[in-house]
């Protein structure tokens, strides 16, 4: 008899553990086609649906096209752990041409991004949309270093892992390479 049960439920509990490792891990889904949210040296705004982080971002950088860049993000549900999202901002904008360093205020998660394009310095400008959730995060911060390595390097860095979350970024300027 119990072998007659665990040659029933073995299937199904591999086929919900399948199911549960896609929702949790699985690749993200950039949107169609691989579209890009820009085009080179046009501006953009991406916002995450409500509930959502964004747990994904695709890079492909273009010295032809003005040295920029275009840009691809993913979103996911945040953790229920987290409870809801309680308020959403426009953090400061991080000026075109000048090195920065930004983390969404007040515990904030990167939920979005609007970005501009400046041809006269050859870079862009960024804000971050930021949401805070009703439960405060249970984790210390730091910044990955894998992403690119060099300004002209594509990126594709992916949370692999769920309940990490991007918490902001950093970036250098050079008015050598641009």
């Amino acid at each position: 008899m119990d072998l007659i049960l665990l040659c029933v439920f073995l299937p199904l509990v591999t086929m919900a553990w399948g199911q549960y490792g896609d929702y949790y891990y699985g690749p993200y889904n950039y949107g169609d086609n691989d579209e890009w949210v820009n085009v080179y040296r046009q501006g953009f705004n991406f916002q995450c649906p409500h509930g959502q982080v964004i747990v994904a971002v695709r890079s492909v950088f273009s010295k032809k096209e003005g040295s920029d860049r275009l840009w691809n993000y993913a979103c996911m549900p945040a953790s229920q752990s987290l409870g809801e999202p309680t308020e959403c901002w426009w953090e400061e904008i991080n000026r075109a041409g000048t090195e920065w360093y930004q983390t969404c205020s007040n515990n904030g998660l990167v939920a979005g991004f609007q970005s501009q394009y400046f041809p006269s310095v050859l870079d862009r400008e960024w804000q971050f949309y930021c949401c805070r959730y009703s439960r405060r995060c249970p984790y210390s911060c730091w910044l990955t270093t894998e992403y690119p390595g060099h300004y002209g390097e594509d990126m594709d860095m992916m949370m692999y892992s769920y309940d990490y979350y991007i918490r902001g970024a950093t970036t250098t300027f050079s008015a050598v390479d641009r």
